[in-house]
This record gives structure tokens, C-alpha cells and sequence, in this order.
């Protein structure tokens, strides 16, 4: 069986400062053949290696994982949804060309996941098309946008596309929330607040039915579904319990959880069986995070140790089943 790691994220080396753009603009500054630094507001966002956007790296490390196929992604950060429109429209041509470009070197180990300017909908909603033309399987999103809940009706545009359209859309932890009720260390603060906002983008999109309206969508949550499967229960349980929930929501909470799709990035293996139960075996898919520091190694190993009668391969295929030309909804 092919094994596919469906989360994986690259950095273009052809974004460049200037030209009139905005201090937040991110570019790259290449420091060696090997590394370069991801630039933001005159200072190192991140330092990067080669891993980040050379494809023979990639290739020899996928053959050391044990991958057959990666999906790439931009880097989280690249999203960028607070630049202006305009300059956001920029940024995802480029990107979305560069990973093109990539996937053109192997088209038969690599697939992509590009990124619209979800800051005005509409405007990203029309560029959902010329996602599909370059043969990407859908775009990746921050858990918010720039401060708008992914429930909110403004979005629905997008939605309604994607789904019309067959792409996928990737739910990625961005520019979380409570990093100061932590407190320091900040890298402690950093590394567990991801999974609590991807809880709270879930919890937005529960909340605005967009599973139940869009049916035929398919949303990705990065990291397993972060800590929205670990508090499903307790909002079930008061969903049972009070008739305050039953006004908001079509159905339990758990029943809603197996509408999503999951990658695997748990990193423990009881954590991915306590997943299985929670949303099924057929909504599962092997993810790493690669090419950084925070990356499950061997993922496929890790996920078929862990779950033996999920069928990975088969999972990956249904998430990224190749885009259609488009169809008519059963309600259209």
C-alpha cells in the first residue's frame, strides 16, 4: 500500500521584499545553499533549510520515512491573512505556482494544497478556480481569519465553492489566541496552544452547522482534530442534558466529529486509538508536519503500528480525490 503523508509544508525561495509592499509582506533571504531565513517585518519569523523547498531533499527523506507520496502545503505563516487583499492575492499566485512547479519536477510522488486570499471571500472563492486548474486539491486556511471565527457567514462563499468545486480545505492552527495565560517559557506556549485552537475553530465550525450546509465539503484538521475529539464528550453531555445546545445543533457533537477528516500528528499512539473511536477509521489520514522541528518521523509506520485495520491509503485517495469540473447540489 502506498503510504501518503497528507501534511507536509514548503517555503517559495522566489519571495522577495519591495516593490511597494506592505512591512508584513513575508520574504525569503537565502544566507547559503542550504539555509535561508523567512523574513517578516524586517526580522527572522523562522530559519528554513533546502528542506523547505528542494525536491531531490525531499525525495531522499521521503524514501527514509517511508513515504510514498507527499502533499505540500505552505507554510502556515504564508497565509497571511491580514495583508491587504491585493498584496494577499500576490502571495497565493506565487505560492500556489511555486508548489505547482514542484509537483510538475515528480508528479507521481508529489500532490498540492495551495492557499485563496480568504480576507475577501468572494475574491477567493473566484481564485478557487484556478486552484483546480493547476491541479491542486484544495487550499489550506488559518483556524481564523485574522480574527473572523471560520463559522462566520461571511465565509460561506468559499465554502460553497470549494464544495462545488471538490477541493479540500485544510483547517491549520494560525496566530493562536492565550499564548499570554501561559506565559513563559513562550516555546512551551507555542508548542501546546495549537491544539486548542484547532478545538476552537472546530467548535466554530460545529456552531455554524458548515459540515451539515456544505455537505459534500471536505475539511481537513491538522494534528488530529488538536483537542476538539477530548471535549466532544463534555458538550455532548450537555447537549443531552439541557435543551439550551439542541436549539444550535442538528446533532450530537460526536456524531458531527466523523464528518471531518484527521491527520494523524498525535505523536502517542493510545491518542490516535482514542481518535479512531471518537470519529471512525475511514477519516484517517497519515500526516508529519514535515520539514519541521515539531515532525513525526516514520508517520505511516507510526499510524499502521498504532491502528492496523485502518486502511491509510484508501483514505488518502477519497481526501484527495482529484477536483471536479463541478456539480449540482441535492438542494441546488
Amino acid at each position: 500500500m502506498k503510504a501518503v503523508d497528507v501534511h507536509t509544508h514548503v517555503v517559495p525561495l522566489t519571495l522577495r521584499a519591495g516593490d511597494g509592499r506592505s512591512d508584513a509582506w513575508p520574504s525569503v533571504e537565502r544566507r547559503s545553499d542550504d539555509d535561508a531565513a523567512v523574513m517578516i517585518r524586517g526580522r527572522a519569523f523562522r530559519v528554513i533549510d533546502s528542506r523547505s523547498w528542494d525536491v531531490e531533499r525531499r525525495l531522499n527523506d521521503m524514501k527514509e520515512d517511508g513515504i510514498d507520496v507527499q502533499v505540500l502545503s505552505p507554510m502556515p505563516e504564508l497565509l497571511s491573512h491580514w495583508l491587504p487583499s491585493s498584496e494577499a492575492d500576490d502571495l497565493c499566485a506565487i505560492t500556489n505556482d511555486y508548489i505547482a512547479a514542484m509537483i510538475a519536477e515528480n508528479p507521481g510522488q508529489f500532490r498540492g494544497i495551495g492557499m485563496v486570499p480568504m480576507q475577501d471571500p468572494q475574491l477567493a472563492a473566484k481564485r478557487l478556480e484556478d486552484v483546480r486548474k493547476l491541479g491542486l486539491r484544495g487550499i489550506e486556511i488559518g483556524t481564523h481569519i485574522a480574527g473572523i471565527p471560520l463559522g462566520d457567514p461571511r465565509l460561506d462563499p468559499v465554502y460553497a465553492q470549494a464544495e462545488a468545486l471538490g477541493l479540500v480545505i485544510f483547517v491549520h492552527p494560525l496566530h493562536p489566541i492565550g499564548m499570554e495565560r501561559i506565559g513563559q517559557p513562550q516555546e512551551l506556549a507555542a508548542v501546546s496552544i495549537f491544539p486548542l485552537e484547532t478545538a476552537m475553530a472546530t467548535v466554530a465550525l460545529l456552531g455554524a452547522q458548515v459540515v451539515h450546509r456544505f455537505p459534500k465539503l471536505r475539511l481537513l484538521l491538522s494534528h488530529g482534530g488538536g483537542a476538539a475529539p477530548w471535549i466532544a464528550p463534555r458538550i455532548d453531555f450537555a447537549y443531552e442534558s439541557t435543551p439550551l445546545l439542541k436549539r444550535h445543533l442538528p446533532e450530537a457533537v460526536g456524531t458531527t466529529l466523523k464528518r471531518f477528516w484527521y491527520d494523524t500528528i498525535l505523536y502517542d499512539s493510545r491518542s490516535l486509538q482514542y481518535l479512531q473511536d471518537r470519529t471512525g477509521a475511514d477519516r484517517l489520514v497519515v500526516g508529519s508536519d514535515y520539514p519541521f522541528a515539531i515532525r513525526q518521523k516514520q508517520p505511516a509506520d507510526f499510524a499502521r503500528r498504532a491502528l492496523a485495520n485502518v486502511d491509510f491509503t484508501a483514505n488518502a485517495a477519497a481526501l484527495l480525490a482529484e477536483p471536479n469540473a463541478g456539480f449540482v447540489r441535492d438542494d441546488a
